[in-house]
């Protein structure tokens, strides 16, 4: 059976879409004020924001309310008729980004039973991160009791050929357009289409090429290793919280139940690595509540770095006012988040402190203007080096690239049933 098939997506009916379709919860965590705009938005319209939990809140102490509201809400939704339910179809997604540039995707579901985030992994579906296992149970909180999944996962395949989503393009005037507005917060717009039938057996037969397993190890000059076909883009930890979910569920199942349970299976957006839209931007590292020079100088001494340039991995620093380079040549991480995640992990156990991810050098400069703050900044690694990375070296170091900047996040839009 497919890895990535069909699925019974679920899309809200009369509603104001701009209004229903928020961005991933991991995002803007540490701008309070971009979720209160947001729900301010909203109002008492029906929203995804009513449905998943924003990482921005998860330390306010009320999350056990939450998620029973998240899962009441759920069921409201459902009970009230909010929903048509598209059977057994993709959609296929056409986005346009604030830069102007629009990237393509289709909805599917990807069978979980398929997928091993565990490091050194062969499975088809892979993380493309190290993941973090401790990032794990407060998602599985949310996910454990919830009636719906609403996804931000994207899952990046590497169609050199463009045989799989491309296509679809010359036949959208064949398609029903399901939803076509414009994303909140000048986040671009986004157009859906339900695939039909000829369509949808096009991009299974042009997806089970990329299984071959002679073809693969030609592209990758490899031998004696799995088939990777699907790479988890953006939503690492979405996925493995599903997965995570799955392997509970299914040990009170029978081998019938296991085949066909709606949770077994995890709705996602399928992306070609390949599209020209698609840009990988670099995740920078804010510390909070540290003392910056200290920090920076332990940095400094710990890899004998040098702060004028050796031909060293690069990484910028700015702190209250002051900005600068520091350059690295005594690392064993080939790329140079690798080298700065693991200073910081260790660093941080030993003197406590604060981490966040953020998008968006702007960002870093602006929240390094605190007192006790400081931000690191480093380049962005090459799209197409991923799947060739991942088969030969395993997970790059946790938050290594970004598929584009925050507002080009995928925003919640299409839910599917997992009970």
């Amino acid at each position: 059976m497919a890895i990535f098939r069909t699925a019974d997506i679920l899309i809200p009916q009369n509603i104001d879409f701009t209004k229903w379709s928020v961005v991933a919860c991991d995002q803007y965590t540490s701008e309070r004020e971009y979720w209160e705009d947001v729900k301010n938005i909203v109002g008492n319209e029906p929203s995804t924001l009513n449905i998943i939990f924003p990482e921005v809140y998860l330390d306010d102490g009320d999350g056990e309310e939450r998620i029973n509201k998240i899962n009441a809400t759920m069921e409201e939704y459902i009970k009230n008729g909010l929903f048509k339910e598209y059977k057994d179809t993709f959609i296929y997604v056409k986005r346009t980004q604030p830069n102007g540039k629009t990237r393509h995707g289709l909805i599917g579901m990807l069978d979980l039973e398929e997928y091993d985030f565990s490091k050194g992994s062969e499975s088809a579906v892979r993380a493309t991160e190290g993941t973090i296992i401790e990032r794990i149970p407060p998602r599985q909180r949310i996910r454990k009791n919830a009636p719906l999944e609403i996804p931000h996962i994207l899952i990046l395949i590497d169609d050199r050929e463009k045989a799989v989503i491309e296509p679809l393009e010359k036949m959208t005037d064949k398609f029903e357009k399901v939803y076509d507005f414009d994303l909140m917060k000048n986040s671009g717009h986004i157009v859906g289409y339900n695939v039909n039938d000829s369509a949808k057996n096009t991009v299974l037969s042009a997806i089970e090429k990329l299984a071959d397993k002679d073809a693969f190890n030609k592209k990758y000059g490899v031998e004696d290793t799995g088939v990777l076909m699907f790479a988890a883009g953006d939503g690492n930890h979405s996925l493995a919280t599903a997965k995570t979910c799955w392997e509970e569920i299914k040990k009170g199942l029978s081998e019938a139940e296991i085949e066909t349970h709606p949770a077994r299976y995890a709705l996602v957006e399928l992306e070609n690595i390949h599209d020209a839209a698609l840009e990988f931007e670099p995740i920078q590292r804010v510390i909070f509540d540290t003392e910056p020079q200290k920090l920076l100088d332990a940095f400094v001494e710990h890899y004998n770095a040098s702060y004028t340039d050796n031909g060293g991995q690069r990484i910028d620093y700015v702190y209250a006012g002051n900005e600068g380079s520091v350059y690295v040549t005594e690392t064993d991480s080939n790329l140079p988040v690798g080298t700065l995640q693991k200073f910081l992990d260790k660093y941080l156990t030993e003197n406590g402190g604060r981490i966040d991810y953020i998008h968006g050098n702007d960002v870093v400069k602006n929240l390094a203007k605190a007192e006790n703050t400081i931000g690191f900044m480093v380049g962005a690694m090459e799209k197409n080096d991923l799947f060739t990375t991942v088969i030969k070296d395993g997970s790059l170091p946790r938050k290594t690239f970004s598929m584009g900047e925050a507002a080009d996040k995928r925003f919640y839009l299409e839910c599917k049933k997992i009970r």
